[in-house]
């Protein structure tokens, strides 16, 4: 399990980090991710973080910068031992579920952070399906059995045929899962808390449910020592005072729809700022789990960086509609110095194997920017 000392550990609180609430925001009409390989437009993604061109100021650094990953790919586990079955478990809801074939599975959630799991233990190529936020090299011919984004499509589900199904109540409705299950189809419900400090226990569970704990105990020690390097490189970069660190703010919109939320402490996103050495501007106000924007709060916060899913951004017109669109911006520091980094939607978030990717990203988008290309402005509500 993660024993990260750098990271705030939070007890989770109504919002079960990216659960219910998250559901409700990122709303219908989404379009399926698109699975991609490394972005040849991302330089220096694979560099380390000390070797790089760091700002003088990150408080202080002006414009746009876009983090991204050197690989979407993931890894494997070396050990391909054979899963022991039948497997039972007690989900996260208190059910007793018999697992006894995992040649047909089906992980859905609404950060594609399950499948990511299951690929990391060494299973992909047993995966028959995938939600709307899987997006990563693998999953390119996956078909799609969430509605709407994020809402299970029954029919498509039972038409895959899956042996077993591992999901969390980030996405619904659970009368969709009573359905599989009257179906005969294991389903298992994992924890929807997704914290950059939480990976090992999700990977846990799941190997539990596919019958893979070793697996799962080799995983979870990789992660362990990823994310601790990757913890270790921030530090190296970032500032030790805290009043010379960073206040950073992360901003959810989708233009289209005009929601406009901003993730506080224990949202999960919390959590990911913490790791890359900034200052949870939204936990520093109070703001709890992630709740509609208001222009009082974005003042009263002063961040120095927005931080934005790559598609939120695009769906109000990049940073010169954002900051139209939300004038009290040019009252802080962020919009005052058109500072905002965006990440794809498919990765900002997505807690599990690529998590020390994704710290390293943020980071070098953070202390070593890199001028961002300009944003497509979205013709139709984007990917989330």
């Amino acid at each position: 399990m993660f024993l990260l000392t750098s990271l705030h550990r939070r007890a989770p609180r109504a919002l079960r980090s990216l659960a219910v609430v998250v559901a409700a925001v990122m709303l219908s009409g989404c379009a399926a991710a698109t699975a991609q390989t490394a972005d040849p437009s991302c330089p220096d993604a694979d560099v380390p973080l000390a070797s790089l061109t760091l700002v003088d100021d990150p408080r202080t650094a002006t414009g746009p910068s876009t983090a991204c990953l050197a690989s979407n790919a993931i890894e494997p586990v070396g050990d391909d031992s054979a899963p022991e079955l039948p497997a039972t478990v007690t989900d996260a809801e208190g059910r007793a579920v018999e697992v006894t074939d995992v040649s047909r599975i089906l992980p859905v959630d609404i950060s594609g952070t399950i499948a990511a799991t299951v690929f990391g233990l060494g299973l992909g190529d047993s995966v028959v399906g995938r939600d709307g936020s899987t997006a990563f090299a693998g999953t390119e011919d996956l078909p799609v059995v969430t509605k709407s984004g994020h809402t299970l499509n029954a029919e498509a589900i039972l038409e895959l045929a899956p042996t077993v199904m591992l999901t969390d109540t980030t996405i619904g409705p659970k009368e969709v899962r009573q359905q599989l299950r009257d179906a005969g189809i294991a389903v298992v419900v994992v924890s929807s808390e997704r914290r950059a400090d939480t990976t090992g226990a999700l990977v846990a569970e799941i190997a539990a449910a596919l019958g893979v704990p070793e697996r799962g105990a080799e995983l979870a020690d990789r992660l362990d020592a990823d994310v601790a390097s990757a913890v270790a490189e921030v530090a190296e970069v970032a500032p030790g005072a805290a009043s010379d660190r960073p206040r950073l703010l992360f901003l959810y919109v989708r233009g289209s729809a005009n929601v406009y939320y901003i993730f506080g402490r224990d949202s999960g996103a919390d959590s990911l700022i913490d790791a890359v050495g900034g200052v949870d501007v939204a936990s520093e106000i109070g703001w709890e789990g992630m709740k509609p924007m208001t222009a009082e709060a974005l003042v009263a916060a002063q961040p120095d960086v927005l931080v934005m899913m790559t598609d939120g951004l695009a769906s109000v017109g990049g940073v010169d509609g954002l900051l139209e669109r939300i004038p009290a911006l040019m009252q802080t520091p962020a919009g005052e110095h058109r500072r905002v980094v965006d990440m794809a939607d498919a990765e900002i978030l997505s807690f599990g194997p690529r998590t020390a990717d994704v710290v390293r990203a943020l980071a070098r988008a953070v202390y070593a920017p890199t001028p961002a290309p300009s944003p497509a402005v979205a013709t139709a509500e984007p990917a989330s």
